[in-house]
């Protein structure tokens, strides 16, 4: 296998690269970078009436941002190209033709309104909705009378009747259907473009895929798939369907249940990082009880035999908990100007501030592993800039008492001394301020940080004085203490 792993991902360009879609990309990554094979991206375009302006620059930005960049297909070329499907028309009707000409398929002549009639009235009988062949035994003179006419016709697959189709999935063991199930699909649509069964199997085939890593939304139409080989005495590849991702409240994760872009989750504040292993965990797991996993262990360990065919959850909460452990890890200077682009557009800083400005590398270093999402910890650092213009109610509540005033006054007096303003001299003087008043560190500490940020969690105190400079301490706790004799 080592030598021979092609696999690939084939995004359609008709929105956004949402999560569930993402994951697949990246277990056709991970399997290719684990047997040291190659991992194609191909888009299928066929179906033009749902393109998307822009969803093809979105699927390359999300991918790329993600870390799964493909070895061969649009902007990087290959051997097996054009890797888009609306450039390879000619050979999926070379092919079609070839279908025709060994009996494998047939032209279809029903118009869309006798295809209509015909399903509403195996609706109404109860049956099994589905085209009725009428088209399947025309003779050699309606079929040259009907072209002759210019009748529009689409290409239909002839699906052999009474087999027993069978397909080994490398996650879900053997599977089979009986073929009087199955319908006679479309190929070649009336618009001379292929539907997604027909160039699914032609671009496999030609590119030399050899697993197919899907979707289990694709488990029902594999069989015609393997008919369609077939007819055309071609090996199967192998085939594994990956399990479903529910979503938190239940019902399938997909694009029109509110599945999130992967883009979305660049906006929010994620890391590519932190969403590349969470993904990861999303139906497979590494055996152990690790959760937290580099890319490079994630190639090492990767097999199809641990992906689970049970549904998994996205649990946006974890993936929360586990960007703040990629988040506390990255330097300062990594995260830097994402949050600076987040101040900027906020106003909280000017546009001259640079994103290797040391005060705002030292607030992020302060804050990133208390915060979550680079949102977060933009939001986290406004008062690095900014005053506080109010107090956390709950805090102010807590911590503001009728001694706090008092308090406040005497620690600005000792403030005034300290020369330098560093954390040890801050601490010390904390201490002995709370000593010589016989109250505890706290009644300082909590109102203190209360009046530089406004808010009542943070990096430790003594660091926050510190960063913030003796200046701008002195300026907010005043402030805090005019707020409080006016109260």
């Amino acid at each position: 296998m080592e030598n021979t792993v092609r696999v690939r991902f084939a995004p359609s360009p008709t929105g956004y690269l949402h999560v569930g879609g993402a994951r697949s990309a990246l277990f056709n990554f991970l399997f290719a970078r684990h047997h040291g094979g190659t991992f194609i991206l191909r888009i299928e375009d066929t179906d033009r009436s749902r393109f998307v302006e822009g969803a093809l620059d979105e699927i390359y930005e999300s991918l790329t941002w993600l870390g799964l960049q493909w070895d061969e297909g649009p902007e990087k070329g290959g051997d097996y190209g054009p890797y888009t499907q609306s450039k390879r028309n000619h050979l999926y009707q070379k092919y079609a033709n070839q279908l025709l000409e060994n009996g494998h398929a047939y032209r279809c002549f029903c118009s869309s309104e006798r295809l209509a009639s015909v399903r509403e009235q195996q609706e109404k009988s109860g049956n099994l909705t589905g085209y009725d062949r009428h088209c399947r035994n025309l003779s050699n003179e309606q079929i040259q009378q009907n072209l002759s006419e210019n009748i529009p016709f689409i290409i239909r697959f002839k699906i052999p009747q009474g087999r027993i189709v069978k397909f080994k999935d490398l996650i879900r063991g053997e599977i089979e259907y009986n073929s009087d199930v199955l319908d006679d699909l479309v190929l070649i649509k009336s618009d001379g473009f292929p539907t997604y069964h027909m160039a699914n199997v032609i671009d496999d085939h030609l590119m030399k895929i050899s697993h197919v890593l899907r979707g289990d939304e694709w488990i029902a139409s594999t069989p015609r798939h393997v008919l369609i080989y077939e007819a055309f005495g071609w090996q199967l590849p192998q085939f594994a369907h990956l399990p479903v991702i529910l979503s938190p409240t239940g019902g399938k994760l997909s694009k029109r249940k509110g599945a999130a872009s992967v883009m979305d989750y660049k906006k929010g504040g994620y890391l590519p990082e932190a969403l590349f292993n969470f993904l990861a965990l999303l139906g497979w797991a590494p055996g152990d009880d690790r959760e937290k996993i580099s890319v490079d262990e994630l190639v090492k360990a990767f097999s199809l035999e641990q992906v689970s065919p049970k549904a998994s959850v996205f649990d946006e909460k974890k993936l929360e908990w586990m960007n703040g452990l990629y988040m506390a890890e990255r330097s300062s200077e990594s995260l830097s100007p994402a949050v600076l682009e987040l101040l900027k557009e906020r106003g909280v800083v000017g546009k001259d501030i640079r994103a290797d400005d040391k005060y705002l590398l030292r607030a992020i270093d302060l804050l990133k592993g208390r915060s979550k999402r680079i949102i977060d910890l933009a939001d986290n650092s406004v008062y690095f800039f900014i005053d506080p213009s109010s107090y956390e109610k709950k805090a102010e509540k807590k911590h503001y008492k009728t001694d706090t005033l008092d308090h406040l006054r005497a620690l600005v007096e000792k403030l005034q001394d300290i020369d330098p303003f560093s954390t040890d001299q801050l601490e010390c003087a904390v201490r002995d301020l709370a000593q010589s008043r016989e109250i505890s560190t706290g009644k300082l500490i909590h109102p203190t940080r209360l009046a530089v940020s406004g808010v009542s969690f943070g990096p430790g105190l003594y660091e926050l004085l510190s960063s913030l400079g003796k200046e701008t301490v002195i300026r907010r706790i005043e402030k805090a203490c005019e707020y409080l004799e006016n109260k």
